[in-house]
């Protein structure tokens, strides 16, 4: 009898790969491994390619890619930037040079305005950066630049984060019509949500995250403290690379909420204020065509985490009736879910939990039942996870499980109350009868003309009989 498939010996041989992760000896291997496989990936998936290189500004034509540019300055020393790539459409031609970083390795200003130069002198339109630094917006840089030295470059920043997102959704939603595409893709993007590409996203919140949640935990944190910094500015990168997995599900741009002005060096400053004074960590993400923006808030003092959606009540009917209209799409929610009312021309608001107004919706409406609620909010709270990095039982790994499976449980089946039609006044008895429709005066115009039609056929037969 022929062996069963589970006792075949190649059931536990490595599959060989197009891009393998196996032999990878250090961070500088890694950076030319992941490099070259990006670049190779971009014209040989001309869709994915054009997609990813569409923010920097260039033209959607043939690509062509290259590795290890080597670039001499005006004193003869020879710059080796990662790679490079040009696209051309008939007498267009866009090029640019890409600074590769893997792992913790950061960016360095004085680099890239380095390669600025090489950019500048040889005819180069643009760079292109890419590290782990995650960024939802390109044009967003996680480092410094004299901006005299960009002057009219184009500068945009990548995480390999961000590229796994666009790969994903350019397979999983877009699509590839030819299947050897389809397939190249594909192995780009099991290479890079390989941990040892080095290139796989969100590493955790760093060696600070302790110390720093302990200090929060017994108010001692200072808005001064180094290590408050890193982890403020660890807590912006993981806010968006929740956006990013969220888009890597649903197939759609998710982005963070944030101020308008404000750079990202403003938003850590503004972070480990907030931190330092309450304890707490909070983002807000937009979801498109979702009820309303998702709102994340990590408390360290207590060490639980809140996800929360606001939405407006229904602007119709009784307040208990918009107390139900909203309770009636919770049916399924769990028992510690949080409601939250506010009411229209008050600054009282009402709270409850969900399993003790199911039977009795009035608790949300407080002591005057009269009172019409203008907005709801509802929120979840979970035991905050504790260990670093993103294993199981993380702060990464919980938080971003809480958020995916509050938004898919909860809020991506949420309506918007649906308002009713306005509606004509009925007539009344001062108002007198009502005006003739355009369809009975019609109708009285084709009576009035057969009557005249009978009228003149009979006296034309009264006339022939009197002859």
């Amino acid at each position: 009898m022929p062996k069963r498939n589970q006792d075949r010996p190649e059931t536990k041989w490595e599959t060989a790969r197009l891009i393998p992760t196996a032999g990878i000896r250090g961070q500088d291997e890694q950076e030319r491994r992941a490099t070259s496989a990006l670049l190779a990936v971009l014209p040989a998936v001309p869709d994915f390619g054009h997609a990813l290189l569409g923010g920097l500004k260039a033209p959607k034509g043939s690509i062509s890619t290259f590795t290890e540019v080597r670039l001499k300055d005006d004193n003869g020393q020879t710059h080796i930037p990662d790679g490079a790539i040009i696209v051309e459409r008939g007498k267009t031609r866009w090029a640019c040079l890409v600074e590769v970083k893997t792992s913790t390795a950061l960016l360095q200003g004085d680099q890239v305005e380095r390669y600025l130069s090489m950019a500048r002198a040889h005819g180069f339109d643009g760079l292109l950066t890419i590290s782990n630094q995650i960024r939802t917006d390109a044009h967003e840089l996680p480092y410094k630049l004299n901006r005299a030295r960009i002057g009219r470059l184009t500068v945009r920043h990548m995480s390999w984060w961000r590229i796994l997102t666009e790969a994903i959704i350019q397979s999983r939603f877009r699509g590839v019509a030819d299947p050897d595409q389809a397939w190249i893709l594909s192995e780009l993007i099991r290479y890079l949500d390989d941990p040892k590409s080095g290139a796989s996203g969100f590493d955790g919140m760093g060696e600070s995250w302790t110390k720093v949640r302990d200090a929060a935990r017994m108010e001692t944190l200072r808005a001064s403290d180094t290590e408050a910094k890193d982890v403020a500015a660890k807590w912006e990168q993981f806010v968006e690379y929740l956006c990013l997995q969220l888009s890597q599900d649903l197939g759609v741009t998710v982005n963070r909420v944030r101020p308008r002005g404000q750079s990202p060096s403003d938003r850590v400053t503004q972070a480990t204020k907030l931190m330092a004074a309450t304890g707490v960590l909070e983002g807000t993400i937009k979801i498109p065509d979702a009820i309303g923006p998702l709102s994340i808030e990590a408390n360290l003092r207590s060490a639980r985490v809140v996800t929360s959606v606001e939405l407006q009540a229904p602007r119709e009917g009784r307040p208990q009736t918009r107390v139900n209209w909203l309770l009636r799409q919770l049916k399924n929610a769990p028992d510690d879910l949080r409601v939250d009312v506010r009411f229209s021309q008050s600054k009282t608001t009402s709270s409850c939990l969900i399993k003790e107004c199911r039977d009795a919706p009035e608790r949300l409406l407080a002591d005057d039942a009269k009172r019409e609620p203008r907005s709801f909010s509802v929120a979840l709270s979970r035991k905050m996870g504790t260990k670093r990095g993103r294993t199981d039982g993380s702060f990464v790994s919980e938080t971003r499980r809480q958020l995916l499976d509050f938004y898919g449980e909860l809020v991506q089946d949420l309506q918007p109350p649906r308002q009713k039609a306005p509606k004509l006044p009925k007539p009344t008895e001062e108002q007198g009868p009502p005006e003739t429709t355009a369809a009975e005066l019609s109708e009285g115009r084709v009576r009035r003309e057969q009557e005249s039609s009978l009228d003149q056929i009979a006296q034309v037969a009264q006339f022939t009989d009197a002859g």
